[in-house]
């Protein structure tokens, strides 16, 4: 495996550039490709499962965007240390009925010396919203550049 850049230890300007680059591997919403950000056995909390290594992560993703349908997030860095850098997050989504939902959350993460993330903890809540409150209406895929962030959306 090589190293995934930037390395710790973290600069404000480095760790908004993790937080960036994690975003748009989510949107991707290819689990695969998610997975690689990780180390082969790094634990996940998430809600209220636990988990831990590559195959564990690609089934959990590929099971949350069969459900989570026409997802699109926003991540926001938050607060940064050495190694670990902490993230606020919402996210869009519908269900098979085409309810939709905001869930929002934090994260934190501990990133190992070649940049891949050992440990990541997130608390999330879903909040149900109609069709017209939605605020992340881009094409599915990456978050445009010049789309507004978290705190320019007033969330």
């Amino acid at each position: 495996m090589t190293d995934r850049p930037p390395l710790p230890p973290f600069t404000t300007e480095t760790a908004v550039q993790k937080v960036r680059m994690a975003e748009d591997a989510w949107n991707s919403r290819d689990p695969t490709r998610v997975a690689l950000a990780y180390t082969p056995d790094c634990p996940w909390r998430n809600r209220d499962l636990f988990l831990a290594g590559h195959d564990a992560i690609v089934t959990f993703l590929r099971d949350k965007w069969a459900r989570e349908r026409d997802y699109r997030l926003i991540k926001e860095y938050w607060a940064h240390q050495g190694n670990r850098i902490a993230v606020r997050f919402a996210y869009e989504w519908h269900d098979a009925e085409g309810r939709w939902f905001r869930s929002y959350g934090n994260e934190n993460w501990d990133f190992a010396g070649d940049g891949r993330m050992r440990r990541r903890i997130a608390s999330i809540n879903d909040l149900a919203i109609t069709g017209e409150e939605r605020l992340f209406r881009w094409p599915l895929g990456p978050r445009p550049a010049d789309h507004p962030g978290l705190s320019d959306l007033g969330l």
